[in-house]
C-alpha cells in the first residue's frame, strides 16, 4: 500500500478530532451536521462541516470505512496531483455531494407537501407534521404513513460524513487506475476499478430510488444521493481536467 500522503494525513486527523470532540460536546451534531435549509438548525457552514462529522458512538464503522477509503484512494491521487489540486478536488466533491443531497431532500419534501395540500391538509398541520412528527390518525385515511414519515425525515434527519467526498476519490481513482483490482467485503473477488466503481454507484442509485435497504424493508439510513453527488462531481472534474490536460494552466 502507498505511504499515506501529508494532506490525507491532515484530513484524517481533522476527522478524528471532530469525531472525538462531537462525543463530548452536545451542540456539535446540531451545529455541524447538514440539515434541510428550512429547518431552524440549518447553518450556512454545514455543507463543509458535515464532511467531517460521522455517526456517534457506538457506530464506529461509519468513520472507519470512510477514513480507510480516504487513505486508500486519497494517497495515490495526492501523490500524482499534489496538495492544492487534491484538496480542491476533495472539498469540491464533498460540496457536490451536499448539493445533490439537499436537492433530492427538497424534491422529496415538497412532493409530500403537495400530496398533503391536494388532500386538503392545511399549511399549519403540515408544519406540525414536519417539525414534530405529530398528526391526527384521520390523515392516514387520505395520505399513507410512509409519506408522513418521509416528510418528517427529509425535514429533520441531518446528513453527515465524508462519504460523498470519498465517492469522488473513488471516481478519480477509476479514471487514473482503471485496471487496478478492488474488492468489496461481501464479494471476495477482485474487480477492476473501471467496473467496480460504476457498479457501486449504480447500486447507490438503485437503493436511493428504492428507498430501502438491500436486504430488508426500512430505510437504509444512508444518504445515497450524497454518494452519487460526490461521484458526479468527481466525474465532471476528471473529464474537464482530462480534456484540458495539455493547456498551459498549471497548479504548481
Amino acid at each position: 500500500m502507498m505511504r499515506m500522503t501529508e494532506t490525507v494525513k491532515q484530513l484524517l486527523i481533522i476527522n478524528i478530532i471532530f469525531y472525538i470532540g462531537s462525543q463530548f460536546v452536545d451542540l456539535a451534531y446540531p451545529l455541524f451536521s447538514l440539515y434541510y435549509p428550512e429547518n431552524d438548525l440549518f447553518r450556512f457552514w454545514q455543507p463543509i462541516t458535515s464532511m467531517f462529522m460521522h455517526a456517534p458512538m457506538p457506530n464506529l464503522m461509519h468513520i472507519v470505512f470512510n477514513m480507510f477509503g480516504l487513505i486508500m484512494f486519497g494517497s495515490p491521487l495526492e501523490h500524482f496531483w499534489g496538495t492544492k489540486k487534491f484538496l480542491f478536488f476533495y472539498i469540491s466533491c464533498g460540496l457536490g455531494a451536499a448539493l445533490l443531497h439537499l436537492g433530492f431532500s427538497y424534491y422529496e419534501y415538497n412532493s409530500v407537501v403537495n400530496s398533503l395540500k391536494e388532500a386538503g391538509i392545511s399549511d399549519q398541520v403540515i408544519g406540525i407534521i414536519s417539525r414534530e412528527g405529530k398528526y391526527n390518525q384521520e390523515i392516514l385515511n387520505v395520505v399513507p404513513l410512509s409519506k408522513l414519515e418521509q416528510l418528517y425525515a427529509s425535514y429533520n434527519i441531518p446528513s453527515l460524513g465524508a462519504s460523498g467526498a470519498i465517492y469522488g476519490l473513488l471516481t478519480a481513482f477509476a479514471f487514473m487506475f482503471p485496471n487496478a483490482e478492488l474488492m468489496m467485503l461481501f464479494i471476495p473477488v477482485p474487480i477492476k476499478a473501471k467496473y467496480f466503481v460504476p457498479g457501486l454507484i449504480a447500486l447507490d442509485l438503485f437503493l436511493g430510488l428504492k428507498g430501502n435497504s438491500l436486504f430488508g424493508s426500512g430505510g437504509t439510513g444512508v444518504a445515497h444521493f450524497a454518494h452519487i453527488g460526490g461521484a458526479i462531481t468527481g466525474f465532471i472534474m476528471m473529464w474537464f481536467w482530462k480534456k484540458n490536460q495539455f493547456n498551459k494552466n498549471r497548479w504548481d
